[in-house]
């Protein structure tokens, strides 16, 4: 079976290859998009940019390496078609959220072919605080959350979340990384919190929301949809985070430790949640969740347009889901994929800082307990 992809067929380019570009890959995430897709059974040529020169120096596996502004430079969308023209791109696939944004808000001025969400959902989800009253609205799980504009709403908010439990998670409304996030157990620690954050780093206080704290497994959701439907995913647990023993609350956006699962509450909140911003959700859709106190997972963000950091977890695992991102991209049918549990479960991903990575399938371990 195919699924048809009503898109125009982008032109093949020089030497039959298509050409693609990636920008931001000087991070792990765009730098493990370009290693699947050099896993995919065809070439392709690929160009890099990113902001920092120096770590361009560490990705393997470009045709070519540039150096682009910050999207803040007024200067960007113009560079980036320059690029472009340049390399004859036909495809552009932005890997940082604030590359996600700001090509979603100016797509019709980019001269190449993007996969984006539509921009009010890219705008939905990039807001945590809008996106959790969306999906609360729609009766789809997720944390007791409070947007927070000045210290009244934060002891206000605090004296209902610390009768749930013993802390309560403060974090940016915007940004990946868990930006600015904190589990904190009283009013004091909140205030000094977010009074750093604006004095030093910039922030507003409405850039802030508290939950209650979520105290049990955490869940990373990963997809792709077309029109409105969802063409493949597959689930991981994070075990353990990198640097997570340093971070005062154990844990970072990044897992050192993921294992894949097959569950089907995850699957199908998931899949509600996506569906209750977009009835016609097209391209990638990442969603992070975590068990409440019951045991229920609950949706904390979702990340679209961009993969996971680990999206080359799966394609060595054998769902090459950037592979198949790119081929709806050039308006290629593709075979039937499972729309669920795209990979065995029970496979391990374990990676550290300069150590490489690992994909462990099952329990094959090559220890001895002593």
């Amino acid at each position: 079976m195919i699924y048809p992809v009503k898109t125009a067929v982008i032109g093949v380019g020089n030497m039959g290859k298509k050409r693609i570009l990636v920008t931001g890959v000087g991070g792990s995430a765009g730098s493990n998009f370009i290693k699947s897709l050099r896993m995919a059974p065809e070439e392709y040529y690929l160009v890099g940019t990113d902001i920092n020169k120096y770590h361009l120096e560490l990705v393997e596996g470009l045709d070519k390496k540039y150096i682009l502004p910050p999207v803040s430079d007024t200067t960007y969308i113009y560079r980036l078609n320059q690029l472009i023209a340049l390399e004859n791109i036909e495809f552009v696939h932005p890997q940082p959220d604030v590359e996600v944004q700001i090509q979603s808000q100016n797509r019709e001025r980019i001269k190449a072919k993007t996969l984006l969400p539509a921009k009010e959902v890219v705008e939905i989800c990039q807001d945590k605080i809008n996106l959790n009253n969306r999906l609360q609205q729609e009766n789809i799980p997720v944390p007791l959350s409070f947007h927070l504009k000045n210290n009244n709403d934060l002891e206000s908010a605090l004296s209902i979340l610390l009768k749930i439990g013993e802390k309560a998670w403060l974090r940016a409304t915007r940004g990946a990384g868990s930006k600015a996030s904190l589990p904190v157990i009283n009013l004091e620690q909140a205030e000094a919190w977010i009074k750093y954050w604006i004095s030093v780093k910039g922030l507003n206080y409405t850039d802030f929301m508290i939950s209650e704290f979520l105290p049990g497994k955490e869940f990373a959701w990963q997809s792709l949809w077309y029109e409105g439907e969802i063409i493949t995913s597959q689930a991981r647990e994070r075990i353990e985070y990198v640097f997570g023993n340093l971070t005062p609350s154990g844990q970072s956006s990044s897992p050192s430790v993921a294992k894949t699962v097959h569950r089907y509450d995850v699957n199908q909140i998931a899949t509600q949640a996506v569906k209750a911003i977009s009835n016609k959700a097209t391209g990638i859709f990442c969603i992070d969740m975590k068990e409440n106190r019951q045991g229920e997972p609950c949706i904390t963000e979702i990340n679209c347009g961009r993969f996971f950091t680990t999206s080359n977890f799966f394609s060595e695992a054998g769902s090459n889901m950037p592979y198949y991102y790119v081929k709806m991209a050039y308006g290629e049918g593709m075979p039937l994929l499972p729309k669920y549990n795209a990979i065995p479960e029970g496979w391990y991903w374990i990676r550290m800082i300069d150590m490489g990575y690992k994909l462990i399938k099952g329990e094959q371990w090559t220890s001895q307990q002593m």
